[in-house]
C-alpha cells in the first residue's frame, strides 16, 4: 500500500480476509456453543480453553484430558495456527528478544519480550502498521495495514509465555519471581490501540478473565498506549478497567504536536489531558505521559516547563523515551544534558519523571519504533 501524504490520518482499517476463528475470540458462552456445534460436549471448551490459557499447551498431543478422537476437531476449529515465527532476535544480553511473525495473509507483525530483575514485560501489537502517520516513527510512516483480530492479539502473549515456560528467553527463568509468567503487557508495538478498539478491549479481558477463561493477568500489570483520541479515552473510561492510560504526547504546545502528532489537529493537548484526568479519576490510576526526546525538536527547557505546568497537581508520571532512530531517519535522540535539563524542569513543578530504560538499540527500534520487515 501507498505511504500515507504527510499529516494524513487513517483511522478506518482496509478491508481484507478475516483470520480464521480462534479460541481466543470467543467469550466462554461462544466457545461453548461452537463446541456443541463440532458435535461434542459443552463442558469440552472449559477444557480446551484450560489447556490455551492455564497450560499454555503447544498442542493436541498434550491434551490428555481430551479424548484423542475429539482432539483434531477440536483443534481445526478452534485453534488454528494464526502467526509464524520469521525470526527472534536478541540482544541486551539477551534479556530483550524481538519476535516478527508472519500472519495467515502474509501481512508481519512484530512484539518484544523484555526481562527485568523484578518482572517480564511483553511490548504487543495490535494492528498491521499504523494509520496514526506520526513522522518520527518507523510504524507510522508505514501507514495502515490492517487491525488484527482478538485472537492475534492473545496469541502474541500465548507465544511469549510459552517461551518463558519452555526456558527459550535467554537463560531458563523458571526460578526467578515474577517470571513464570509474563507480569506486565503494554499496548505499544505496531499500531493505535484505541483504533482497534472493540479487539482490544476483548484482548484485555482474554488477558485478565480467570482461568479457565483468560490468562488471569492483573490489569494493573496492563497498560494501553494512545495518541490521543478522545471518544476513544472516554469510551475507555466507562469500561471501568484498571488498566494504566498511556498517553504519547510528545510536545506540550499545539503547535508542535501538530506535526508530531498529526492526530492533534483533531483533538487538541487540552482535550486529550482532560479525557486522561477524566480517565484517571475513574480508573484510580495514574496516567503515563510518553514523551520520545528528539533532538533540537520538542527537548527544549521552555518546553519541559509548559509541560510542568500542564501536569502538576494531576496524577501523572512522565515516561521520557530516549529516540531509538531508524535507519535513514532525521530525527535522533537528545543530547544527555539536554535530557538531563528536561527532567530538572519537571522536577520543579513537582510532577514525577522517569526516564525510561530503552530497549533494543541493536535492532532497529524496539521501543515504540517497531517496523515489520521480512
Amino acid at each position: 500500500m501507498p505511504k500515507p501524504l504527510p499529516g494524513e490520518l487513517t483511522f478506518a482499517a482496509p478491508r481484507g480476509a478475516k483470520p480464521p476463528r480462534h479460541l481466543a475470540d470467543l467469550t466462554a458462552t461462544e466457545r461453548r456453543e461452537v463446541v456443541a456445534e463440532l458435535g461434542e460436549k459443552p463442558f469440552r471448551a472449559d477444557q480446551l480453553s484450560r489447556q490455551y490459557f492455564s497450560r499454555l499447551s503447544a498442542g493436541p498431543d498434550e491434551w490428555t484430558d481430551i479424548p484423542a478422537a475429539s482432539r483434531a476437531k477440536l483443534a481445526e476449529g478452534l485453534l488454528p495456527e494464526l502467526m509464524t515465527v520469521v525470526r527472534n532476535v536478541s540482544c541486551d544480553d539477551d534479556s530483550t528478544r524481538k519476535t516478527l511473525w508472519k500472519l495467515f495473509d502474509g501481512v508481519l507483525v512484530e512484539s518484544v519480550l523484555m526481562r527485568y530483575p523484578d518482572r517480564v514485560t511483553m511490548c504487543i501489537s495490535s494492528q498491521a502498521g499504523c494509520g496514526m502517520n506520526c513522522p518520527f516513527c518507523a510504524t507510522g510512516q508505514a501507514g495502515l495495514t490492517r487491525n488484527l483480530s482478538t485472537a492475534e492479539i492473545v496469541e502474541q502473549i500465548a507465544a511469549g509465555m510459552r517461551s518463558i515456560k519452555a526456558g527459550e528467553f535467554g537463560a531458563d527463568a523458571s526460578g526467578e519471581a515474577g517470571a513464570v509468567r509474563l507480569s506486565n503487557v503494554v499496548f505499544m508495538g505496531m499500531g493505535e490501540p484505541l483504533a482497534n478498539y472493540k479487539r482490544v478491549i476483548a484482548a484485555i479481558r482474554r488477558l485478565t478473565d480467570p482461568a479457565p477463561g483468560g490468562f488471569g493477568l492483573s490489569q494493573r500489570g496492563i497498560t494501553v498506549s494512545t495518541v490521543g483520541l478522545v471518544p476513544a479515552i472516554n469510551r475507555l473510561a466507562d469500561e471501568e478497567l484498571s488498566v494504566r492510560l498511556a498517553v504519547s504526547l510528545h510536545a506540550p504546545d499545539d503547535e508542535l504536536r501538530d506535526t508530531l502528532v498529526p492526530v492533534n489537529t483533531r483533538w487538541r493537548v487540552a482535550e486529550v489531558l482532560d479525557a486522561a484526568w477524566d480517565y484517571a479519576e475513574r480508573s484510580g490510576r495514574r496516567i503515563s505521559i510518553e514523551y520520545a526526546l528528539i533532538k533540537d525538536i520538542n527537548d527544549q527547557a521552555w518546553r519541559a516547563d509548559l509541560l510542568g505546568r500542564l501536569l502538576k497537581n494531576h496524577r501523572a508520571h512522565v515516561n521520557l523515551i530516549p529516540l531509538n532512530p531508524t535507519p535513514g531517519s532525521k530525527w535522533t535522540a537528545s543530547r544527555p544534558e539536554d535530557e538531563r535539563e528536561f527532567v530538572r524542569q519537571l522536577k520543579l513543578h513537582g510532577v514525577p519523571v522517569t526516564v525510561r530504560d530503552t530497549r533494543g538499540q541493536e535492532i532497529d527500534g524496539a521501543c515504540g519504533q517497531l517496523a515489520a520487515a521480512g
